[in-house]
């Protein structure tokens, strides 16, 4: 019977999802001397250099005590900056994290393949898209 509550919850399941991704992604990420969190912070950083503190909370999903400490831990290793801009707080990339984008890129790369290996392109693909949509509409943003 428990199995079977276990199986049929979303709560469950997600989290035992997330535990399985989480591992996976450190795994890959461990390269690059970073969380993976902290490359997909940077990754945005590069997409758009300049970007506010707020928007990166809102694009990563993301409290924003969670990313001041994220940025913070970043400015001290040496691959952000921030600089005030009236009320905002905008965040660029120094040479030294720019110098990171290629292995980012390979770290996340590889914990694609690697995912992909074991679910199929076509099922985690589909599965990444839906799970996104999901959680879109549990936080009623449709």
């Amino acid at each position: 019977m428990l199995n079977n509550y276990l199986q049929e919850c979303l709560y469950f399941t997600a989290n035992r999802l997330s535990r399985v991704m989480t591992k996976m992604a450190e795994d890959e990420f461990a390269v690059s001397g970073l969380s993976p969190t902290s490359a997909f912070l940077l990754m945005a950083v590069y997409e758009k250099d300049g970007i506010s503190q707020k928007e990166l909370g809102e694009l990563l999903h993301l409290q924003p005590s969670t990313m001041t400490r994220l940025i913070e831990k970043l400015i001290i290793k040496g691959l952000l900056t921030s600089r005030i801009d009236g009320r905002l707080s905008l965040i660029s990339a120094t040479e030294k994290g720019k110098a990171l984008e290629g292995t980012i890129h390979e770290c996340w790369m590889s914990l694609r393949k690697r995912y992909t290996t074991l679910l199929g392109e076509k099922e985690g693909d589909e599965l990444s898209l839906h799970l996104f949509t999901v959680s879109d509409r549990l936080e009623n943003k449709e």
